[in-house]
């Protein structure tokens, strides 16, 4: 078979070029985006403690493909997104419950896992912002702001998950001046971030309604003595509000314990949090965890509201 034997020497070489390739990165990236797909699962969970029992092992899982190919931004971004969402959700969860309970020891070892696993959060965003970004974090807030400037909407969220690593170990060390002298690049990040939703009119509105949370969180995460801004931060949450149309729930909480609460405004406090309480969480499908997250803390807050006001 003439036609066969011509054949065979291409048939060769496509053979050899094929065992030249790294199978696991072939595996990895057929996987990634099946495992893209699915992490939406578990933004639709009902059930609290069957996500917070589950979600550490997926991430492990996720962190094995991912040191197979560190190239692959998709499993790259799973791991940003879960690492700051699986810590605000779940470990300082268990850390405000250590804190009301007065069990400080309990309290300052949640602390200190929140604030490292935010910084992991970071750092996986800051692993798809590339080398000189990396470098830039760790300079001046004109560092900074030059990256972002260069910086476009392909990498958006791995902007937004740096900008909330960033944030939220600053919370969780509000006592290292340090830390607190970070905020002017998390402010910088979250607004950059909104300007680019801003410019290509983002389209996903929890997506959206999440940067305006976390510029809230950062207007309100410090005295209006030291330069928080309640007013602002009470602004951002609202438009959060209106961009998810009333049905991100967890927004509403947090306008309740840190703009109600900053402002002692107790009858806004109450008003709030029973509105959320009366909000069925499967309002919004796609985000039915977060407000299930959002029912447990409007309860929680409810019940040590006279620790409030």
């Amino acid at each position: 078979m003439p036609g066969l034997q011509k054949l065979i020497p291409y048939l060769a070489l496509s053979t050899l070029a094929f065992g030249a390739c790294d199978l696991g990165k072939i595996a990895v990236g057929t996987t990634s985006k099946v495992l893209d797909r699915g992490k939406y699962a578990s933004k639709q969970e009902p059930d609290y403690d069957f996500a917070a029992a589950a979600l550490p092992a997926s991430l492990k899982t996720v962190e094995s493909f991912h040191m197979t190919d560190p190239s692959n931004q998709r499993l790259t971004n799973i791991l940003a997104e879960g690492f700051c969402q699986y810590t605000s959700g779940f470990i300082e969860d268990e850390w405000e419950v250590a804190v009301f309970a007065k069990d400080f020891e309990a309290a300052e070892y949640l602390s200190n896992r929140a604030s490292k696993n935010f910084m992991r959060c970071m750092g996986y965003g800051l692993h798809i912002l590339g080398k000189k970004w990396q470098k830039a974090i760790l300079g001046s807030v004109k560092d900074v702001e030059k990256r972002l400037a260069r910086t476009g909407f392909g990498k958006r969220d791995a902007l937004l998950w740096t900008g909330v690593g960033l944030a939220g170990s600053i919370n969780h060390n509000k006592g290292n001046p340090a830390m607190l002298a970070q905020v002017e690049k998390a402010k910088a990040i979250i607004e950059r971030v909104i300007v680019l939703d801003t410019k290509h009119k983002q389209k996903d509105k929890a997506k959206a309604g999440f940067a305006h949370i976390v510029r809230a969180m950062l207007y309100l995460a410090l005295p209006k003595l030291y330069g928080g801004d309640p007013e602002a931060g009470k602004a951002e949450f609202d438009t959060a509000i209106q961009i998810t149309e009333n049905k991100f729930l967890l927004a509403k909480v947090l306008v309740a314990r840190k703009y109600a609460v900053a402002t002692q405004d107790k009858e806004l406090f109450r008003k709030t949090l029973i509105e959320v309480l009366r909000t069925d969480p499967a309002i919004w499908p796609a985000q039915r965890l977060a407000n299930e997250i959002a029912h447990r803390r409007a309860k929680r807050y409810l019940k040590h509201e006279k620790e409030f006001f």
